[in-house]
Parts: C-alpha cells; structure tokens; sequence
C-alpha cells in the first residue's frame, strides 16, 4: 500500500498540469483572440502615451 500512497501526488500533480495546458492551449487564438490583442493594444498605447511627456520642454 505504501506504493499508492507514494504514487498519487506525482499522478494528481500530472493530472493537474495536463489539464492547465489544455486550457492554455484550448484559449489561444478562436473567437477570443480579436478582443485580447486589442486590450493589449490598449494597453500598450497608453504606456506609450505615458512615457512621453506632455509639454514641449526640449
């Protein structure tokens, strides 16, 4: 019995892993691709807005 005991975590935490990466992999690209690249595009611009300084001080 001590072999079940020792080989559950390794197989739960393979289980576990096995399906973040079908999540990660189900979520690229489809219907949801369009908005996440233009949230980041946003998002991109507006620290690009923010770096650049306001006034014409130069």
């Amino acid at each position: 019995m001590d072999y079940v005991s020792a080989l559950v975590p390794p197989v739960v935490m393979a289980v576990f892993f096995i399906g973040v990466i079908r999540v990660i992999v189900k979520t690229q690209g489809g219907a949801n691709k369009a908005k996440e690249d233009a949230a980041v595009d946003a998002v991109l611009a507006r620290a690009e807005a923010a770096k650049q300084p306001s006034g014409s001080d130069a």
